[in-house]
């Protein structure tokens, strides 16, 4: 069903900030942080994103926020975040597939930086976040212009933009592409990839009719992805 008019009016005045302002900012704004500012500053950005989203009068149910689906946030985001976890232990366990979870990038982190990173840094600084960011408020911003499945996509798209500077990262850190064509295909490829998850999480969302059960899948791959690649690497 369409949005009302007056609501379709401050879902596009949303909308144009908020896609400008998420293709920028993990790849031009987060480079530039300070050290140890991006958990404070992406908590910072949440609450922003929050209210502007709650003043252009997105209700709770709209942001997948509504008490009264956290049951169902919570299976449905409980089962797929199970089979992931299970999927990276099984996977880090068999040393044929071990060396495809290492990353360069974890190589020499301590006991301490890694509970940092699994406790703090990724579920408030990243988790929180992009969820709120792309399953909440861009998705109901979205689906008050766009037809259902087109704002799914378009988010997922989105996402993959989003993850275009850290995946360049990871190619660089891993070493795995020697000339730049390469490096830009193994980049597109990765982003591909998370547009893919960009879809999934969607889905969960509107499945689920609330904003925990992408937020608990994508705790769980982040997490158990660095949790296995610290075993791998070792």
């Amino acid at each position: 069903m369409h949005a009302r008019p007056a609501g379709r009016r401050r879902g596009l005045a949303l909308a144009v900030p908020l896609v400008l302002v998420l293709g920028a900012w993990n790849n031009l704004v987060v480079p530039r942080l300070p050290g140890g500012a991006y958990v404070a500053t992406n908590l910072i950005a949440t609450a922003v994103l929050l209210g502007a989203a709650r003043a252009a009068g997105l209700s709770r149910a709209e942001l997948g926020l509504d008490p009264r689906r956290v049951g169902a946030g919570l299976r449905w985001g409980g089962a797929f975040a199970a089979v992931v976890v299970a999927g990276c232990a099984a996977g880090v366990a068999v040393p044929a597939t071990r060396p495809l979870f290492a990353d360069a990038r974890v190589a020499g982190a301590g006991a301490a930086e890694l509970a940092h990173d699994v406790l703090v840094r990724i579920p408030l600084g990243t988790v929180l976040w992009e969820e709120t960011a792309f399953r909440g408020v861009l998705l109901a911003v979205l689906a008050r212009l766009l037809a259902p499945r087109t704002a799914v996509v378009a988010s997922a798209l989105l996402f993959g933009v989003w993850h275009v500077r850290p995946t360049a990262s990871a190619v660089a850190a891993n070493d795995l592409a020697g000339g730049a064509a390469a490096q830009a295909l193994l980049v597109a490829l990765g982003c591909l990839v998370t547009v893919g998850a960009g879809l999934l999480f969607a889905w969960l969302r509107v499945r689920s009719g609330s904003l925990l059960a992408p937020v608990l899948l994508h705790l769980a791959t982040n997490t158990s992805g660095l949790l296995a690649a610290a075993v791998a690497q070792r």
